[in-house]
């Protein structure tokens, strides 16, 4: 089943999306993820209180607000931002998908004191579709696919998997 991490994942790098679902999970190593997951859990303390966790189609959505049919996304930073809003959109997407229509979604960077608002388009269900499309031939094949080479390499979990023989 395709969750908003996978969908995350396949806009940042395909070999990530490969080895995570692969079983080979690198984060809990990683000094940043823990410190993303530190903000999540400390910069709105009343969240779990006014919001509701739901987890649906095997995706774990942390702050709903169904009230007014709002996903709330916490990020650490905003440099992967188009992988938050496609994750974010993926989320609606699956509410939609499951009859709960009208969702919107905020995304925030507390640390950044910026948010976003985030709906989907026809033009992004679309997108989606092709997206879970191709996530599902990645999750199925074989062979891990190669990696690439950007700047956010050097700060990914999966870095010394990646460049351990340079």
């Amino acid at each position: 089943m395709i969750t908003g991490t996978h969908v995350s994942y396949y806009q940042v790098c395909k070999r990530k999306l490969w080895l995570f679902v692969n079983g080979i999970a690198m984060e809990h190593t990683s000094d940043l993820v823990y410190e993303g997951k530190l903000i999540h859990e400390t910069s709105y303390p009343q969240r779990p209180e006014r919001y509701e966790e739901l987890e649906i189609d095997g995706c774990k959505i942390d702050f709903y607000d169904a009230r007014n049919k709002i996903v709330h996304e916490i990020k650490k930073s905003d440099k992967m931002e188009t992988a938050h809003e496609w994750q974010l959109k993926y989320y609606i997407y699956v509410l939609e998908r499951n009859g709960i229509k009208g969702v919107t979604g905020i995304l925030e960077y507390p640390v950044l004191r910026k948010t976003s608002c985030i709906e989907l388009t026809d033009e992004d269900r679309l997108k989606i579709g092709e997206m879970e499309k191709e996530i599902q031939e990645l999750i199925e094949a074989e062979g891990c696919p190669s990696g690439i080479t950007d700047k956010i390499c050097k700060n990914c979990s999966y870095y010394d998997f990646c460049y351990v023989g340079e």
